[in-house]
């Protein structure tokens, strides 16, 4: 199982007690501090933050009502003490939107992390996409699914599809000939797919520049990424920034090549 790569922006006692949950599971970047925190999201692939008001001097709240900000798209989970210290900073951030707490010596026991990672996880750009994916390609065979996740998560290690097969555990002849039976476009055009519908939801984030985003899903370089935006949706990734909502993209693929290659195949 490929770990889930979550950003800690916490103090050192937080870190470890984060660490110590499900560590085959989950792989936490650490932040020591908020420029940190912003060039981990902008450079890695990262589906969840948590971070803690407490990382810097002072109790503060403005970093994080940034990242919130500028990342919409990233679920964030404060992590802090419950002292009179943060209770202006926390009142602060829940005015802001932000409002999934986790405190110390309170609610941090391995099994409470466990459900607040599960329930934010279900919220981050990747699972949304590919819960959409699953509806939108019926079809889709089972084992591929969490690997499609997974590479989504992990795109360097994912960029082909003997690469997506190994994930999957099947051979890439059977990878191949399920998504033909399906009646759906191969796995190399449905990988495609999959990284730009990814990368135009994570442009939709003020805090993402289109070389961010390339670097983040494992490309050569952005021109490439522009190419195939063009390729795809006929746009600019600046055009689909501005004009496409995720929906209307993920729709318009769905028209240009599932329902295509499903009338070829009839």
């Amino acid at each position: 199982m490929r770990q889930v790569p979550i950003l800690a922006a916490v103090t050192e006692a937080r870190l470890f007690r984060l660490c110590a949950v499900d560590p085959e599971r989950y792989e936490w970047l650490p932040a020591r501090t908020w420029p940190d925190a912003v060039a981990t999201i902008r450079t890695r692939a990262v589906d969840l933050a948590v971070v803690d008001p407490m990382l810097g001097q002072a109790p503060r709240s403005l970093e994080i009502a940034r990242l919130h900000q500028h990342f919409p798209s990233l679920p964030l989970v404060i992590y802090t003490a419950l002292v009179l210290e943060t209770a202006g900073v926390l009142l602060d951030l829940g005015r802001a939107g932000i409002r999934r707490v986790l405190f110390e010596r309170f609610d941090d026991a391995p099994a409470g992390i466990r459900r607040m990672l599960r329930a934010e996880l279900e919220q981050s750009a990747s699972q949304v996409l590919i819960q959409q994916l699953i509806q939108a390609l019926p079809g889709l065979p089972e084992p591929v699914r969490p690997a499609l996740e997974a590479a989504l998560r992990s795109p360097a290690d994912c960029l082909t599809v003997s690469a997506l097969a190994r994930r999957a555990q099947i051979t890439r002849r059977t990878c191949e000939r399920s998504f033909a039976r399906a009646g759906l476009p191969s796995p190399k055009i449905v990988m495609l797919l999959a990284r730009l519908l990814y990368a135009h939801r994570l442009l939709l984030d003020p805090g993402y520049t289109v070389e961010d985003v390339a670097v983040k899903l494992g490309y050569a370089s952005p021109r490439t990424l522009q190419t195939h935006f063009r390729d795809v949706f006929g746009l600019t990734a600046g055009d689909l920034r501005m004009s496409v909502s995720p929906e209307e993209a993920l729709e318009l693929v769905v028209r240009r090549y599932v329902a295509r290659e499903r009338a070829v195949a009839s």
